[in-house]
């Protein structure tokens, strides 16, 4: 009996184990956790998958993830959240930081109104901006480029107060019209650009990136397109209504700016041009603050273009109804401005002026020894573009050994310059970032986008025009696009780890500077695609998300789409809140492998 109670016991103990083992097989081969329904609906899907290729190497995208528990009890009513609310009809085209009932809290001196006043903490906007009635899709791209919607920028204010001078025209009674005008375009502006190309070589290749300041409805930046310039277009929010909204509808880069009292957003040495057409800028005050600040972000060798008053002022100054004595002494200072900024007057003719920065400071600095002011900026981060304030200095070039150097280094011409690694990195000013890393960021980036258009099946055929990248780092992405009829905005965080914004325009792309614990400045409804890559993983400490989701939910056109990559938990603690914001949204695998920790959100703002 004693033998037989060990034996009984290893029979019970086999019999256990072998229990264990074959529940734990059905257990391995049955799934758990299956796709909400939600997810699997194909209808209305902006992202819908196309029909699968056996060959694909995206086998992973073939079903939508869900990381979400599987509860066997139901869950407290109070634990599901309600959706968002949407905003009152009076918030349709609200800016945040550019609120005209904000702007009379603020002295008008310098015109420091017109600059970036951000809803306080506590204060920002937790409502889902609503598009106007009527709203329609955008015309695509190039027609936007002549026509948009009246419905979608409902403003009559620019129609009639700038009738006779063809910025735009109402036709149909529901179609806008752009023929090409401005105050300084009375042949229009293709008139205007022959104009000026008599001066500046706008076909070389050597002009890429533009800024227009005070732009209008950027009827400039358009027509530069023909020549494969990028322009970006800045113009406060003013009593014109809506300019920038105007420039965003048509499919043309542009967002609210102003020269005021704070730096532009950009790094130094950023543009090859810079131009004003009346754009009101007082050059000359203020010890010439703000051309010395258009000299900060101009390239060397850059040109820089101006027509209004004073330029022209003999034959002009009557139509101006000015006194030609004030003119003349005001060009006077301006001429004498520029000089004291080593610029070179390269000519003159009609109604428009061109001068070309010095391409190093060789020279400048022996002239400078003369002349009690301006003198060299001390500042030691010229790139720092966000909250810094201007001085009345000269940023100064990067040395150079011979007078015949270009300082900062010579750029390729476009198109070489997008995929040719630029001087900031063949000089290496930034921590890890070698001609090795850029090569292969190019690389990455060829096959995200190549991932991107196997799940938004319209990334490649224009429905996008806008698109925003809000942590663009090298440019990568934009960069992988470019074969498109696409334009994108490319912002670096300012507090982000390297300051990358100065490569980005190196390789002829464009973009800003940016704090996403603050709204943007642009209009609603402005950007078709938006593109997020580990952002939410830098701002988790630093603000709340729901504001960013908040700001992007207001930006976004409808039907256009959003792309979140990052860790697998941001990515559920951020889908939990776009479902309240009424969003489709699929979780996917990156194109890695699906057991690698980065997950993608692709969101779809279509109506449901």
């Amino acid at each position: 009996m004693a033998t037989i109670l060990p034996l009984f016991k290893i029979l019970l103990l086999t019999i256990f184990c072998s229990l264990s083992y074959f529940i734990g097989t059905y257990t391995k081969s049955t799934p758990i956790i299956s796709p909400s329904p939600a997810l699997l609906k194909p209808a209305n899907c902006e992202f819908q998958l196309k029909t699968t290729n056996p060959n694909t190497t995206h086998k992973n995208v073939q079903e939508p993830l869900n990381f979400e528990p599987n509860h066997t009890l139901p869950l407290p009513l109070e634990i599901h959240q309600q959706p968002f609310p949407n905003c009152p009809k009076n918030y349709t085209n609200y800016c945040p930081c550019q609120d005209p009932n904000k702007e009379k809290l603020f002295p008008i001196d310098r015109r420091f109104h017109r600059e970036r006043h951000c809803p306080e903490k506590g204060e920002a906007l937790r409502c889902l901006v609503q598009k106007p009635a009527g709203y329609r899709r955008p015309f695509p791209w190039p027609k936007s480029r002549d026509y948009a919607w009246f419905k979608n920028v409902p403003f009559k204010r620019l129609i009639e107060y700038k009738k006779s001078q063809n910025w735009v025209k109402l036709v149909g009674g529901d179609r806008l019209f752009f023929p090409g005008g401005g105050t300084s375009f009375p042949k229009g502006v293709r008139g205007y650009i022959d104009e000026m190309k008599r001066v500046v070589p706008l076909s070389s290749g050597a002009i890429r990136t533009a800024l227009d300041v005070g732009c209008g409805v950027a009827s400039f930046g358009a027509s530069l397109m023909d020549y494969n310039i990028m322009t970006m277009s800045i113009a406060p929010r003013d009593i014109h209504e809506a300019q920038v909204q105007f420039a965003l509808e048509r499919g043309l880069p542009a967002m609210l700016g102003v020269l005021s009292t704070y730096r532009l957003p950009f790094p130094s040495r950023c543009f090859d041009m810079a131009h004003c057409s009346r754009c009101l800028v007082q050059w000359t005050d203020y010890g010439g603050l703000y051309l010395m600040e258009i000299d900060r972000v101009l390239r060397p060798g850059g040109y820089w273009v101006l027509s209004g008053p004073p330029i022209g002022w003999r034959i002009s100054y009557k139509g101006w109804e000015r006194n030609a004595s004030d003119l003349e002494m005001e060009q006077n200072n301006l001429e004498d401005l520029a000089r004291k900024l080593c610029w070179k007057k390269v000519r003159e003719s009609g109604p428009i002026a061109v001068w070309q920065k010095p391409t190093n400071h060789i020279h400048c600095a022996q002239k400078l020894k003369t002349w009690k002011t301006p003198k060299f900026c001390s500042d030691d981060f010229p790139d720092h573009g966000w909250y810094k304030k201007m001085d009345a200095c000269i940023t100064p070039l990067p040395k150079v050994e011979h007078v015949r150097s270009t300082s900062g280094g010579s750029l390729e011409k476009w198109p070489k310059r997008l995929k040719t690694a630029p001087p900031r990195i063949r000089s290496p000013t930034i921590e890890g970032v070698t001609v090795r890393t850029f090569n292969e960021d190019n690389q990455l980036w060829k096959r995200r986008i190549l991932y991107y258009g196997s799940v938004l099946k319209f990334l490649f055929d224009g429905r996008y025009r806008n698109i925003m990248d809000m942590n663009s780092g090298l440019g990568g992405f934009a960069a992988a696009l470019s074969e498109y009829p696409v334009w994108v905005m490319n912002v670096v965080p300012y507090d982000a780890k390297n300051n990358t914004l100065g490569i980005v325009y190196e390789r002829g792309l464009i973009g800003t500077y940016m704090d996403w614990c603050e709204p943007f400045s642009t209009y609603p409804r402005t950007y078709d695609l938006i593109h997020a890559d580990g952002l939410f993983s830098m701002y988790m400490e630093k603000c709340d998300i729901l504001d960013i989701l908040f700001e992007m939910y207001r930006i976004l056109r409808p039907e256009g789409a959003i792309v979140i990559r990052d860790h697998v938990d941001i990515i559920v603690r951020i889908k939990e809140i776009t479902d309240r914001m009424r969003w489709n949204s699929k979780m996917s695998h990156n194109e890695i492998s699906p057991f690698h920790s980065e997950k993608i959100l692709f969101i779809d703002n279509s109506p449901q």
